[in-house]
């Protein structure tokens, strides 16, 4: 082995030659890492579920709102119509407080949802949804564990609101209470799989607020919330059978007070036209995360 002397730096070239055999060693020894595997779909999106869970119900004012708002509705407005509702076209003479408790349950359901999913936008303004979307997971994760953490909030809120049926002689069987809950699941995860298509191109909560009164609010007014179906005029008629919120509403009512449903839409159509509007939202949503832009996501 020879050794000399590097001119530029002054180290012995035999020194330089073991570092190189050395780094070639080390090299062959310890390949270069692989690429990180994803980590899976069902435990990323059970973190998300969890964590829109614990902070929705730690922000208390949230929850007394979505709460006491449709139940102040459902007070003052269904006193203050009171009787005027009593005639055989509009639900078969029923009082309207009890003609007005499936709307409120709705819409507690809808505000439940639609509000959970701001959490899109805030996450993208604190840097939350930059860090998940650099995760080695896919965007389905984010998609799954947002739309089943709000459905799952909203389910609660509308089962919660239940404890006031009983005041309105509602009693449940085992069958109908567990179709009663599916129902109030299906028309939630509708909605939140809704609220996260709309929430998702957003970086405004102004800009959010304006599409729930220009499009969500006219959703749940047109429902068959406030008024039914069969009193309807012709055109307002035609708008509440293409709306899918009419059938989640019928099914609740249905199921509440068996004797006021609709007789032209029976439960089997209702849960058909739900559960095909809950997976059409779904699928919607997952290519809408899915959908490459360069617009930043944070």
């Amino acid at each position: 082995m020879v050794c000399g002397f590097d001119s530029s730096f002054s180290v012995p070239l035999c020194l330089c030659g073991e570092l190189n055999d050395h780094m070639a060693t080390r090299t062959q020894t310890f390949p270069a890492a692989a690429a990180p595997t994803s980590a899976g779909i069902l435990l990323p999106s059970l973190s998300l579920w969890w964590r829109e869970v614990v902070r929705f119900y730690r922000q208390r004012a949230r929850v007394v709102g979505v709460i006491a708002s449709p139940l102040l509705f459902w007070i003052v407005i269904g006193s203050g119509f009171g009787t005027s509702f009593r005639s055989s076209a509009t639900a078969g003479g029923q009082h309207y407080l009890d003609f007005f408790f499936p709307g409120a349950l709705t819409m507690i359901v809808l505000f439940t949802a639609i509000f959970t999913m701001m959490s899109v936008i805030e996450d993208r303004k604190e840097g939350f949804l930059l860090s998940v979307l650099v995760a080695p997971v896919s965007r389905s994760v984010i998609v799954l564990g947002k739309v089943l953490g709000g459905a799952t909030l909203a389910t609660l809120q509308g089962l919660i609101f239940l404890v006031f049926s009983p005041a309105l002689g509602i009693h449940f069987t085992p069958a109908s209470f567990g179709l009663t809950v599916l129902t109030i699941f299906l028309v939630a995860f509708s909605l939140t799989a809704l609220g996260f298509i709309i929430a998702w191109p957003m970086d405004s909560t102004q800009a959010f607020h304006a599409i729930i009164n220009l499009f969500l609010i006219p959703l749940w007014l047109l429902s068959g919330s406030l008024f039914p179906l069969a009193g309807a005029s012709m055109w307002i008629r035609a708008v509440m059978r293409i709306n899918p919120l009419t059938y989640g509403t019928e099914a609740l009512r249905s199921l509440l007070f068996p004797g006021s449903a609709s007789t032209d839409l029976s439960l089997s159509v209702n849960f058909a036209v739900l559960g095909l509007f809950t997976l059409v939202m779904f699928a919607i949503s997952f290519v809408v995360a899915n959908r490459r832009t360069t617009k930043p996501a944070a």
